[in-house]
């Protein structure tokens, strides 16, 4: 996906635009844009580098614990009670489901102030009522309410830290145990008085993105009972981390005010900037408002001069010792950050606010003088408990510096509960609670731009690319990474033009000029990606495992097995491929074509020049290798997965300046693709419309490579970066794989830029 703040940069590198579709606010918490500061230590070990993080830099992880546990929520007035009760579980599962829908026949369930005769049970671990198309109302998600199998869903890179408390008012559900990407079996049963639905699940196996080679055993179980008491029951269950909760709808829209806090403000601020009253509220006794009253009237969100305006917001039990900053150790950080327009291809974005923090409502609102946000408060947050806040604002990202800071004030909360809270603990007498959940999560995300700067603040800016990688999980329902850079012009410092990605933020990622890109966050020791080979064995028909390739590549090796790190290399190379493509467009007899966005679109033709392992390989920033059958259809040879380990096809090596234009082949894009059958050898055959694509089309719309492949960067250097724990040291472990990695990456760079380039790795 692409990050949104000043302009059109890339990170998380594919769903910029269904994400953008989802929400009118970036991403989540950790992508806020703004300057990077030094998270950690960074050291030098060899030629790795140890970046050692600062004590509560990663929060702290809150794992599973319910395994042979029964919550029991019982309705008492407007919300519930919860208590764990001796575990039970139900061995006759019922009829397996064939699809998400239960229709009800003996009695119907009261939920979320109704009674519902039928509901959808989610693959991933979920129960939602009535309709399950994305809600309509004022409070906006950046979470996917509901998926495609009628269940909970999330963005592809969802934190579930974050997503429990953005299911809050969306859809009226019950997670059980969401988890995204978990396959399996679901079964239901109806009774007289109850009804049990049970899920046989395993997370996802084999892949480059999963944790694991083999399948996982997670059983679990509701139980709907006729009179609205809930059951969920966790059998055997392998998954760390999970969404647990009741989430009724709260339809109610009360205000109470809590208190008002007069701040002396900044006079020499303009007045927009210039706070000079926080108000508190509480709304239906599960949001907190915050409403920020300046001396003059607040910037529209339409505004372009908002671009770069941070307000933010610090909530703590405990008085803080600093200012609020992002990195601080509040138990929340509230932020509203300005963003100017955004145009990318055929998208825009006018300027905007957007908005960040766990339990954080998207919305944003203006109203003359006054800001206000809403969200609910962090575990255990309860009426009757001081509270710290403090606040800062500052102009624009360029100062660098808050142009005001609220020193802490204490309030008793009121007329507000947390509804984010430990299940193991709670007893019959607490609540009732009118949503009630909690998040099971690994370690809290870092910011890319952190991350760069606390290498490059220690050790120099010399660094064209940073791979990172760890000892622990962090929270992401996916193994590997994305990639964000500010697209540096490597030791000369220049600007790189007509490949369709601008430079800039160079100061945001702590570069004079140097840098360009980098792994987002870190990859753990433990995924399937950093094992140097999977296990002995393995078999596989998934054409995007590689396991499907065992045989083939084991072809090419002396000791029959197959190149070392193979999930790596399709990780680094196609991350670090970012920096160049896939953002062009063309200009064919008058007619924009758009070949990505962001990676190669299937139907373009787009072969690797110098294959890394395979006679004929499709580029790894996708596209495909097409035999054009010269009947209306078309065989696709290879696919636009990344799996195995590719090289770069010709537009790529003429993007990245290592071949120039005329040595480009002409090619051509498949539009209308249709699947008609497969050949003798198992490949796709589709009808397509062909438009032949010359470079010289890639050039009338974006402009001649600048460095031109005379004059362009020849030598690379990538830090691989061993990230720690405070107080820890990286495993042998940790270390001996990072350092198979950094070997054949630069053997991979070299071979699949045909030698016209090097890659070293000195830190």
């Amino acid at each position: 996906m692409t990050r949104m703040h000043r302009r059109p940069q890339v990170s998380r590198f594919c769903f910029v635009l269904a994400l953008i579709a989802l929400s009118a606010s970036p991403g989540w918490a950790q992508y806020d844009g703004g300057p990077g500061h030094s998270i950690g230590t960074a050291t030098v070990r060899g030629r790795l580098i140890v970046l050692t993080l600062n004590q509560g830099a990663l929060g702290q992880a809150n794992l599973f614990n319910l395994a042979h546990h029964t919550l029991r929520f019982t309705p008492e007035g407007a919300g519930y009670r919860v208590e764990n009760i001796p575990f039970t579980w139900d061995s006759s599962f019922g009829a397996e489901l064939t699809d998400s829908r239960v229709q009800l026949s003996r009695f119907a369930f009261p939920f979320s102030g109704q009674d519902w005769k039928s509901f959808s049970v989610g693959m991933t671990g979920s129960i939602v009522f009535g309709d399950t198309a994305p809600p309509k109302g004022e409070r906006g998600r950046r979470s996917v309410p509901v998926g495609r199998d009628g269940g909970l869903a999330v963005e592809r890179f969802a934190e579930l830290r974050e997503a429990a408390p953005e299911f809050v008012n969306t859809v009226p559900a019950i997670s059980v145990f969401f988890k995204p990407r978990m396959t399996g079996k679901r079964y239901w049963k109806e009774l007289d008085d109850r009804a049990v639905v049970t899920w046989d699940l395993t997370e996802p196996y084999g892949g480059i993105q999963d944790w694991t080679w083999t399948p996982t055993v997670n059983r679990f179980q509701a139980v709907l009972h006729k009179d609205g008491i809930i059951d969920l029951s966790y059998d055997d269950v392998a998954a760390r981390d999970a969404v647990v909760g009741v989430y009724p709808l709260i339809a109610g829209g009360s205000e109470k005010e809590i208190t008002a806090i007069s701040v002396p403000g900044n006079p020499s601020a303009a007045p927009n900037l210039d706070i000079r009253q926080i108000r508190l509220s509480g709304v239906d006794n599960l949001y907190l408002r915050v409403a920020l009253e300046a001396r003059g009237p607040m910037l529209a969100g339409t505004d372009p001069a908002i671009a770069g305006i941070t307000y933010r917001i610090c909530l703590s039990r405990t008085a803080p010792q600093g200012p609020c900053t992002e990195d601080t150790h509040a138990d929340a950080v509230w932020t509203v950050r300005g963003f100017a327009a955004f145009h990318y291809g055929d998208f825009s974005m006018g300027p905007h606010y957007g908005s960040f923090g766990a339990g954080l409502v998207p919305k944003v609102r203006i109203d003359g003088n006054t800001l206000s946000i809403e969200g609910t408060l962090p575990e255990g947050y309860k009426a009757g408990d001081r509270i710290y806040l403090s606040a800062a604002v500052q102009a624009s990202d360029s100062q660098g510096t808050d142009s005001l800071r609220i020193p802490s004030r204490a309030f008793t909360l009121s007329g507000v509960t947390s509804p984010e809270v430990h299940f193991s603990s709670l007893t019959r007498k607490d609540g009732p609670f009118p949503v009630v959940f909690e998040a099971f999560h690994y370690l809290r995300p870092t910011r890319p731009q952190d991350l760069s700067c606390s290498v490059i603040r220690a050790l120099g800016d010399k660094f064209d690319m940073l791979a990172y990688y760890s000892d622990f999980r962090i929270d992401n329902p996916e193994a590997g990474t994305s990639s964000d850079g500010p697209l540096g012009g490597g030791p000369e410092g220049g600007k790189v033009t007509g490949i369709g990605a601008p430079q800039g933020d160079l100061a945001d990622f702590c570069s004079k000029g140097r840098f360009q890109w980098e792994f987002i966050q870190p990859v753990y020791v433990g995924a399937n990606q950093m094992q140097e080979y999977p296990p002995a064995g393995l078999t596989g028909t998934d054409t995007h495992n590689i396991a499907f390739y065992m045989h083939q590549l084991a072809e090419r090796t002396f000791n029959g097995k197959i190149p070392p790190y193979d999930y790596a290399m399709s990780q680094i190379g196609h991350e670090m491929g970012h920096r160049w493509s896939a953002f062009v467009t063309a200009k064919v007899n008058g007619e924009t074509i758009q070949l990505g966005p962001v990676h190669w679109a299937m139907g373009l033709q787009a072969p690797a020049a110098f294959p890394y392992q395979r006679p004929t390989e499709a580029s790894i920033m996708g596209g495909g290798v097409w035999q054009d059958n010269f009947d209306g259809t078309f065989t696709q040879l290879d696919d636009n997965y990344y799996v195995p380990a590719t090289g770069y096809s010709y537009l790529d090596l003429y993007l990245m300046g290592l071949i120039a234009p005329s040595e480009v082949p002409d090619f051509f894009i498949l539009r209308n693709l249709k699947l008609v059958g497969h050949d003798a050898n198992g490949h796709p055959i589709f009808m397509a419309d062909r438009t032949k694509v010359t470079i010289q089309d890639v050039i009338a719309a974006e402009g001649p490579r600048e460095p031109d492949v005379d004059h362009s960067q020849r030598h690379f250097n990538t830090g691989i970066v061993l990230v720690v724990e405070h107080g820890r040291t990286p495993s042998q472990e940790l270390i001996d794989r990072a350092t198979g990695i950094s070997q054949r990456w630069i053997d991979f760079w070299t071979t699949t830029t045909g030698h016209r380039a090097t890659m070293t790795a000195e830190p």
